[in-house]
């Protein structure tokens, strides 16, 4: 393993990058500011190989970095309903930053934007931790989380979370790494062939709030259930996808047990990758990149709109207010455990 010096930050904390690398010519590189994978070199069908997620080359740029690019996001990973939940009848209230919600925990004080603890590294893997306080940015409870990359000779990218608690509280963590099979400075993914293994999903409201209600994706724009390019049906004439310009949805894994399965399959047409996806959650929101904000990545590459596409694995978004979905309630007598993993065949 490579491990070098990525930058300094504001407060004058060193900060790391990791680079991981098999057999097969595939490289993860990583870093401690924020867990982010900042880039994942991958062969394609002739050999060639190039860096399949969008990001920036400097720890300064990620400062910023409003489009969450390859971060670890927590305690809570997507959108609650006016920014409050309760646990025990007791209520918490979290920074309004998306409309009347909140998105991601918090812009500034968000996992994604803090330094981790370097805990564990072997010749193929780090591991990153970190602590929370109980009251940390609106959530409750003492609070330690654990991330874990891992890169292996079958071309298995694997991220081991856990966290434990004090006091009963919420977590729900994702990785928002936005792939481009075709390379990251390619142009847009609305080719790329997607299949998920969801036959439902969570319909939303303004704000990208769900309903509560699951949907069955059958006979929808939705219906990924069978391989589709995903530009296919973006622009329909569909309630779903105009409220959050595109697919930027939760989708509800088929057979979704706490076991690690199969739960997506990612094809590039043009450069012969294909990416198969795992997880053990129950829900993985497919964000199409619709509102990437205009701006210079890696490489001086001008991202834009639908330039990369995001799998997250999770809980379902709000589900602490929405008793019906799987509980993201963490605490003394349950433990955080998620694994999710990004295979290249």
């Amino acid at each position: 393993m490579k491990k070098e010096v990525f930058g300094v930050t504001k407060d004058g904390k060193e900060v790391y990058a990791f680079t991981l690398e098999n057999s097969n010519g595939v490289k993860a590189r990583v870093t401690n500011f924020g867990a982010i994978l900042l880039n994942l070199y991958v062969p394609d069908a002739k050999g060639n190989v190039d860096d399949i997620v969008l990001g920036y080359d400097k720890l300064e740029d990620y400062y910023d970095n409003g489009n969450y690019f390859g971060v670890v996001v927590g305690p809570n990973a997507n959108r609650i309903d006016c920014a409050s939940f309760k646990i025990a009848d007791k209520e918490y209230k979290l920074e309004v930053n998306d409309g009347p919600n909140n998105l991601h925990s918090n812009v500034d004080g968000g996992f994604h934007k803090r330094v981790w603890d370097v805990v564990d590294t072997t010749d193929n893997s780090v591991t990153f931790s970190l602590e929370s306080p109980d009251g940390d940015i609106g959530f409750p409870g003492n609070r330690k989380f654990s991330v874990a990359y891992s890169l292996s000779d079958d071309n298995r990218l694997k991220l081991i979370y856990h966290a434990e608690s004090d006091a009963d509280t919420l977590i729900n963590m994702t990785n928002h790494t936005y792939f481009n099979l075709s390379g990251h400075k390619s142009g847009k993914i609305e080719d790329h062939i997607l299949t998920i293994h969801a036959s439902a999903y969570t319909p939303v409201v303004e704000g990208a709030i769900p309903t509560g209600e699951i949907v069955p994706v059958k006979d929808t724009p939705l219906d990924f259930t069978a391989p589709k390019r995903v530009g296919q049906d973006i622009g329909a004439d569909c309630e779903q996808l105009k409220l959050v310009q595109g697919y930027d949805h939760n989708f509800v894994v088929d057979g979704a047990d706490g076991t690690l399965r199969e739960i997506a399959i990612v094809e590039d047409p043009v450069s012969g990758r294909k990416l198969k996806a795992f997880s053990t959650l129950p829900g993985v929101q497919f964000y199409a990149g619709n509102c990437i904000s205009n701006g210079e990545g890696k490489e001086g590459v001008s991202y834009e709109p639908r330039m990369g596409m995001c799998l997250e694995t999770q809980y379902y978004p709000d589900a602490v207010n929405n008793p019906q979905f799987p509980s993201p309630i963490f605490g003394p007598n349950r433990d955080y455990d998620a694994v999710t993993v990004y295979q290249f065949i």
